[in-house]
């Protein structure tokens, strides 16, 4: 089909240098040079943002989020900063979907409310996960195009091209982008499994590419670090039917919802056992209902079983797939296993599949949830060297070099990882034979420059810093709000009060300074005291002079901040608390009275 259509620098080393002939010349951002950067997705593994941009046009790759982790107290979504996106909305721009999953379409909603998208083009499975999270937002009249790996977008700089690529969820794709100067392929997420459970990835048409010529490969490098090739689906698959025909009593798989292909398999398996099956968890129960329209999941409708109907079913006639994989405190699993799920209570007999393996950062919580398993005298089987019940849907290294060698890039980009991810993909291109100088291991924000197929590094920079969504804020502003919440709980908070006379421009007394979070006051007694006077001197100097109340909360936290830094080595926030007399507040409030009633009088004798 055709469609025509405050800065904390996160910075990773870049792992390249420019050719001998260069010169300075050739960072600085000429008119006719296409950019390529990252708004999310380097340095981390989630909130996947790539942008190409040539003169008008800005073609955007991918909208994803990145889930938080424990650190950030009351952040729900860590989102990609659009500040660039929205100074430059005269410009046009489409955004590609490369496929599903949370990290490249979880970002849209929030992309949608600030950016002016033109249209968003994404393959099918990818557009019903689009739709839903649309209809739960209520955000209307966006322009959904449906791609595939036959599909073309016709831009007026940029021409988009598609391929077929093995991921864990259905209908992945990369991108051919043809530039005016030159050819970038995107390979989204993927993996080479020569068995797979559904639709091969293209090898013909990668290595059809290769021969076109390609400038420039951003490559996923979230598996740089294992070796070999990762298992197959197909042997995963095997090994859950044969624990689903030995499971004598009632059987509960725990999976990632957004593995469809993973969420297939155990359907099809406890059918083809004689289970019923029963899915828990809103997450899953949505894959499982967009995989059943789209006629990924061929299980009918009498294999499945309500909540009501458990109890009066056999034991070992029932499967239950939940989520909760990841010990996820409200997920279906870790209810069981506490004892407060709604309608399953464990029962020794049960066996307990865990079909994944813990995400890094998750192991201290599955853990807590396997021994409350293992306690309530389940049988749990878990990920090992001794089963297959897990693989990866990512390219470990020899996955990689296959990609490498099949595009053929003159230029590579790691993209997709965290920094050491990053590195160990780049060496891993070294190795296949790219040279080192045209390696460029990027941060978020950094510019590359592709002209008359050559690429540099930029001298400029785009802001991209994390923007954090509390509850339903939607806008990313709440960012400063949770910065601050973030600061109280390391560093605590300390209030100035000042009481002062605004009409002699004077301060009455000393201020008084109450701490809250920050210091044992017993203790530091001493250490309030001196910081009273270090307040008291800065202001009895500033207000030598006549200021306003801006001047003295500014005085106050220039002062006070260096000095509390250098006495305990934590910033607390300072808040400068300004009591002004009665008497000077009453005058201030007859000045006001006074300019308000000239303003009517004004406006009547105007009228007049």
């Amino acid at each position: 089909m055709n469609h025509t259509t405050k800065n904390y620098r996160k910075s990773a080393p870049v792992h390249n240098q420019l050719p001998k002939e260069s010169t300075y010349n050739h960072l600085i951002h000429r008119r006719n040079d296409t950019m390529i950067y990252a708004l999310g997705g380097l340095g981390e593994v989630g909130k996947n943002m790539y942008c190409i941009e040539h003169l008008n046009e800005i073609l955007i790759v991918d909208a994803g989020v990145l889930f938080p982790e424990e650190n950030l107290l009351g952040v729900d979504y860590v989102i990609p900063d659009f500040n660039y996106l929205m100074r430059h909305n005269h410009k046009r721009k489409v955004l590609v979907i490369t496929h599903g999953h949370e990290d490249h379409i979880g970002g849209i909603p929030f992309l949608l409310k600030q950016v002016n998208i033109e249209a968003i083009y994404a393959p099918r499975f990818a557009i019903a996960l689009i739709n839903r999270k649309l209809e739960e937002r209520r955000i209307r009249g966006v322009k959904l195009r449906e791609i595939n790996s036959d599909s073309s977008i016709q831009m007026e700089h940029f021409t988009v091209g598609f391929f077929d690529t093995i991921h864990s969820i259905p209908d992945s794709l990369g991108l051919l982008i043809t530039t005016p100067n030159g050819k970038i392929v995107h390979t989204g997420d993927f993996k080479f499994d020569l068995t797979p459970v559904a639709k091969n990835a293209d090898y013909q048409k990668m290595a059809f590419i290769g021969q076109l010529g390609v400038t420039m490969l951003l490559s996923d490098s979230t598996n740089s670090g294992i070796e070999d090739f990762s298992i197959s689906e197909k042997r995963v698959a095997n090994m859950i039917l044969e624990i689903t025909r030995k499971a004598s009593g009632r059987l509960i798989v725990a999976t990632f919802a957004s593995n469809m292909y993973r969420v297939a398999q155990i359907l099809e398996a406890a059918v083809q056992c004689g289970r019923k099956v029963i899915v828990l968890g809103r997450s899953m129960e949505n894959v499982v209902t967009i995989g059943r329209k789209l006629g990924n999941i061929k299980i009918p409708e009498k294999c499945f079983l309500t909540p009501e109907q458990l109890s009066t079913t056999p034991a070992n006639k029932i499967c239950i797939v939940c989520t909760g994989s990841q010990g996820e405190p409200l997920a279906a699993l870790s209810r069981i296993a506490n004892g407060t799920h709604r309608f399953i209570k464990l029962i020794p007999g049960d066996t307990i599949v865990f079909s994944s393996s813990p995400i890094p950062g998750n192991a201290g919580s599955v853990n807590t949830v396997l021994n409350k398993l293992f306690r309530a005298g389940a049988n749990v089987l878990t990920k090992s060297v001794l089963n297959d019940l897990h693989t990866t849907g990512h390219a470990s290294q020899e996955e990689q070099k296959l990609m490498l060698q099949l595009i053929k890039p003159k230029y590579f980009m790691p993209i997709h990882g965290e920094y050491k991810m990053l590195k160990q993909h780049r060496d891993t291109a070294v190795e296949v034979g790219i040279p080192p100088e045209n390696i460029f291991t990027c941060a978020n924000g950094d510019v590359l420059l592709m002209r008359n197929e050559r690429v540099f590094l930029s001298s400029m920079r785009i802001q991209a810093d994390d923007i954090y969504v509390d509850g339903n804020d939607i806008s990313g502003l709440s960012t400063a709000v949770l910065k601050d919440r973030k600061i109280l709980a390391d560093n605590g908070l300390v209030a100035v009060i000042i009481p002062i006379d605004s009409r002699t421009n004077s301060i009455l007394a000393k201020p008084v300074i109450v701490s809250r979070g920050f210091v044992f006051i017993k203790d530091s007694q001493g250490l309030l005291k001196e910081a009273e006077m270090i307040c008291y001197n800065a202001l009895k100097e500033r207000m030598a002079t006549k200021i306003t109340f801006s001047d003295i909360k500014n005085t106050v936290r220039s002062s006070l901040e260096p000095f509390l830094y250098q006495k305990t080595h934590r910033n607390p926030i300072v808040i400068p608390v300004i009591l002004n007399s009665k008497e000077a507040m009453a005058q201030m409030q007859a000045m006001r009275q006074a300019r308000f009633q000239q303003k009517q009088q004004k406006e009547t004798a105007e009228e007049a």
